[in-house]
């Protein structure tokens, strides 16, 4: 296995410039007064079940496809479905490569081969995925974080991959 860094990616400023290079009018981020805190691991990476939480907009065939900005509902995605049984839908990038290969958003084969190869111990049965960018903060607090959590925490995972757009 390659070297693992203890520090966390700084997400927001990429995100913040892929975001303005879209020539939107800036991000309005929800903002904390404090970082959380930085937890290490419980056990290794080998040996953790793996949660894949998507912002990207997948759904699977059959299920309502996410609408614009602000739709703050989720959707349980089977991981053992191949990503080309994945959609994709979003308001806010180019959908045309992520509908091509829709593992540049939603990297469900990906983490089924890294669980193959011996790298992640498991992969948990549904993955959580939503529409990231919305709008209204309290919306976000109020109904979506709270989806995610009640899902994750009704799965038997060790560790959550946030995939963000």
């Amino acid at each position: 296995m390659g070297v693992v860094s203890l520090h966390p990616v700084d997400y927001i400023a990429r995100t913040r410039e892929q975001y303005d290079a879209l020539g939107y009018e800036p991000y309005r981020w929800a903002e904390w007064p404090e970082p959380p805190a930085w937890t290490p691991l419980a056990k290794p990476v080998e040996e953790s079940t793996v949660a894949l939480l998507g912002s990207g907009g997948a759904y699977q065939e059959g299920q309502v496809a996410f609408h614009w900005q602000d739709d703050t509902g989720i959707r349980m995605v089977d991981t053992a479905q191949p990503a080309s049984d994945v959609r994709v839908t979003h308001f806010a990038y180019d959908l045309l490569p992520a509908r091509e290969d829709p593992n540049i958003v939603f990297p469900v084969d990906r983490l089924r081969e890294l669980v193959d190869e011996g790298f992640l111990g498991g992969l948990a049965p549904e993955a959580v995925a939503f529409m990231g960018g919305i709008y209204s903060v309290r919306r976000a607090e109020e109904e979506l974080t709270p989806r995610i959590l009640e899902a994750v925490g009704a799965m038997d995972v060790d560790l959550a991959l946030l995939v963000p757009v």
